[in-house]
């Protein structure tokens, strides 16, 4: 899947002149968490629930009272910034003007390790430089819902011999199995292992490789515990 797939479309979004009021107005009617600040069709910022932490207003723009003295020592005061941003009363005062864009064919793979990398909730999406969309966290969530109810609901009848033989080729691609210690069986949908393990996640992983096989209605893990099993010689 890709950004296109997934994202909100139209985009809300404020321009860099709208007012502080307005924005908190917008997040509050649409209950969302941040807006996209667009100037020309160009994404120029964004304004966060996160960049209102700090504001004159209700009392919490004395950010500095509150640094460690680690902090205080090695870091230089951010005044006039601080000031600027608790202060302002405009989009372009308040918002973050470090955004991160993907394009429309972004695959969900990489927009998600974005969200992670950057600490971030939102990802604007572009085609030719244009907004075109908007992917958050809650749109990742919602394709992932989407895509088990689909296959769910898809999953074929499959016989014992059609399941050990999709679990064998999913087995087989992963680094932890081995198909010389391990043997998979598999009698009415139940997936047994037997053999030598050598980690107990093996096992979590194992189980979790059989439960994703459509048709599959139980997981017996027989093996023994390397360190545990004693050679017979």
């Amino acid at each position: 899947m890709k950004a296109s797939d997934v994202m909100t479309a139209p985009v809300i979004s404020v321009d860099p002149d709208t007012s502080l009021h307005e924005i908190v107005e917008t997040l509050l009617a649409h209950r969302i968490s941040g807006v996209l600040v667009v100037e020309g069709g160009q994404v120029v910022g964004t304004v966060g629930d996160g960049d209102l932490l700090h504001r004159h207003e209700i009392g919490t723009d004395q950010w500095a009272d509150y640094r460690t003295w680690w902090q205080r020592l090695t870091q230089s005061s951010p005044a006039p910034g601080a000031y600027v941003r608790s202060h302002g009363g405009r989009a372009r005062d308040v918002m973050n003007r470090d955004v991160v864009t993907v394009s429309a064919d972004e695959p969900l793979g990489r927009i998600a390790v974005r969200f992670e990398a950057r600490h971030i909730r939102r990802i604007p999406v572009l085609r030719d430089g244009q907004l075109v969309g908007l992917v958050t966290r809650a749109d990742l969530v919602r394709a992932l819902a989407n895509s088990t109810a689909t296959a769910r609901a898809a999953d074929p009848k499959q016989g014992d011999e059609e399941i050990r033989n999709r679990l064998l080729d999913e087995l087989s691609r992963q680094t932890w199995w081995s198909g010389t210690w391990s043997n998979v069986f598999v009698h009415e949908g139940i997936v047994s292992y037997v053999g030598v393990v050598q980690r107990p996640a093996d096992r979590d992983a194992a189980r979790i490789a059989a439960e994703n096989i459509p048709g599959v209605h139980g997981v017996e893990d027989r093996r023994m515990q390397y360190g545990d099993w004693q050679p017979m010689f």
